[in-house]
């Protein structure tokens, strides 16, 4: 019986080609110290194409040479990142009807920001692997010789919540300190807007564009120690019991708060709620470390990408 449905499946999906159908379009988005064309996700792309035959791939850039991007995922205003991102998006033909979007750690809270602020042209599908969307509480550790990662963990490190910081240190600007949330509050101008996390103002825009997707699929690394906490991923966050041992925080001491329990839920601030209401909402494992996809994104991004249209 499976046999006979997928075969009626891909004559199916042969017919709709014949037709003039294409896949929708798939717009990728990187993550920290990678860049939009690098050898990693130039073979992303091309393994997705060979799942989704004739299918429209734009990879995210904020500077187009190389080593310029991958700066950019350091250093930089997200903010302004954003707003660039979106005109370069808004200006690509084959987008203009909409699109379904991946995006790889850091990417995918950036596309989830486009969403909430812009969403023209309007993304159908969100999936976001291993991303900060409740922001992080410690910097990740670099590797042994990036030492562009190591100048910006050590800027980070020694007044994340500076006006400085705040502007040009991108993971600053979704540190989210959960023993010292009041300067967070008052001090972040990127993660607080896009969780609508000011009491004074929520955006109601925003809430609207989010629950407009027709799916979001969050996917955690079970062994992520690079995302602090993991659960960041499915719009988890840390809240701190005890008192940290000197300066170094105590896993043991760590809580954590589900989505179903954030006030940003509970409240529906960003209009999560809602599409969680509507079915909306799936949650997804990769087995091990952050960014490890292995083989667990070729299932996901059969069923979400590259609907015929």
């Amino acid at each position: 019986m499976f046999s006979v449905l997928v075969l009626v499946s891909t004559l199916l999906i042969h017919i709709l080609l014949a037709a003039g159908a294409t896949p929708r379009p798939l717009v990728l988005w990187h993550g920290l110290g990678d860049s939009h064309a690098s050898p990693g996700m130039v073979e992303f792309a091309s393994m997705i194409q060979d799942i989704h035959p004739g299918i429209f791939i734009h990879s995210v850039y904020i500077e187009k040479e190389l080593d310029k991007d991958r700066q950019a995922g350091f250093y930089g205003n997200v903010n302004e990142q954003l707003d660039s991102v979106s005109q370069q998006l808004a200006a690509i033909p084959e987008l203009k009807a909409g699109f379904d979007g991946i995006g790889f750690s850091q990417g995918g809270q950036f596309l989830r920001a486009y969403v909430e602020r812009y969403n023209s042209p309007p993304i159908h599908n969100l999936l976001t692997f291993g991303s900060q969307h409740m922001g992080i509480s410690d910097i990740p550790i670099c590797r042994p010789l990036d030492l562009l990662c190591q100048a910006a963990r050590r800027a980070t490190k020694q007044a994340v919540y500076s006006p400085w910081a705040q502007a040009n240190l991108v993971q600053a600007q979704y540190f989210r300190d959960p023993a010292n949330l009041d300067t967070y509050l008052s001090a972040n101008t990127f993660l607080t807007s896009i969780n609508n996390e000011d009491p004074l103002y929520r955006n109601q825009t925003y809430a609207d564009n989010f629950a407009s997707l027709n799916t979001l699929v969050l996917i955690l690394f079970t062994q992520d120690k690079t995302v602090v906490p993991k659960e960041s991923s499915w719009f988890g966050s840390e809240v701190i019991d005890d008192e940290f041992i000197s300066e170094q925080r105590v896993l043991s001491s760590r809580s954590i708060i589900p989505m179903h329990l954030q006030p940003l839920y509970v409240e529906d601030w960003i209009g999560l709620r809602r599409l969680d209401e509507q079915g909306a909402v799936v949650f997804e494992i990769c087995e091990g470390e952050h960014m490890r996809i292995g083989d667990c994104w070729e299932d996901l991004v059969r069923q979400w990408t590259g609907e015929l249209v």
